[in-house]
């Protein structure tokens, strides 16, 4: 049975201490008691009443799902400015919603993997919670606490050395705008119906450059309208043992990049 974490009473700690409030002057603004607003901070009352739950939001000026179902603590500045100003969209594409999780008997997250046969599923699944619950899930060690971690096959010889059929462990990156040039990502394309695992840079025209480790495949640009979801890469477990670059390869790689150096001074 799948649980959904609820987030309100330290999201709601958490915007209090932002604006520099303390409990009785939060109280004060909301008309409530001061033991009332602790025990909604501490999580004490598992029922808050509707009319709590909308005057806080519209205190904050962030809507009650929010409030609810997302860390607010796991956001960048921009973002909190963002919901705040109403405007629930992530800057850069993807929109701001739940992230979709199945949880252990222990509630603490699992790390779901997408088979290749759940490819096209997964495009109108992802945050869908049933959808979610139904993949393989995995509890694996020496995982950070913080973070939800997804596993994504690969497939084809695109990231070599890196052999396609290996299993790559992944976290979700909620902020593309932190990514630095180049991070190996897992990258949720909608508008292809398809995910591919590549080197990411996020670009300010709103596009995303992808680029490949294998230096035979030329890199391309998606505009970040067409992006659903960004992993970034944590691990990777293959059969396989990988095989060192060729001369040829190596040869092809210098050329790639220095092209690539030479049309980023052009700009």
């Amino acid at each position: 049975m799948k649980k959904s974490k609820n987030f309100f009473p330290g999201n709601l700690k958490f915007l209090r201490e932002r604006k520099g409030l303390t409990q009785q002057g939060l109280a004060t603004d909301l008309e409530l008691t001061r033991s009332k607003l602790n025990a909604l901070e501490s999580g004490q009352t598992k029922a808050p009443a509707p009319e709590d739950f909308l005057a806080i939001s519209s205190y904050f000026g962030i809507s009650i799902d929010s409030l609810i179902r997302v860390d607010l603590r796991t956001l960048g500045e921009l973002k909190l400015r963002e919901l705040e100003a109403g405007n629930d969209v992530y800057m850069r594409g993807g929109n701001l919603r739940v992230l979709a999780i199945s949880v252990d008997k222990g509630n603490q997250e699992n790390v779901e993997y997408v088979p290749i046969k759940a490819k096209a599923g997964y495009l109108s699944g992802y945050n869908d919670p049933e959808f979610i619950a139904s993949l393989p899930r995995f509890s694996l060690p020496n995982l950070p606490r913080q973070g939800t971690y997804r596993i994504f096959p690969t497939v084809g010889d695109s990231m070599l050395p890196i052999p396609g059929g290996s299993d790559i462990i992944t976290r979700y990156q909620d902020d593309w705008t932190a990514l630095k040039p180049d991070t190996p990502c897992v990258v949720i394309l909608s508008g292809q119906q398809d995910f591919v695992f590549k080197l990411v840079t996020v670009q300010a025209e709103g596009q995303l450059l992808l680029r490949s480790l294998n230096p035979i495949f030329e890199p391309f640009t998606v505009p970040v309208g067409e992006v659903a979801e960004i992993w970034k890469f944590h691990a990777y477990t293959s059969k396989e043992i990988p095989e060192p670059e060729t001369d040829l390869q190596q040869l092809v790689r210098a050329v790639r990049d220095m092209q690539l150096e030479i049309k980023g001074r052009k700009r």
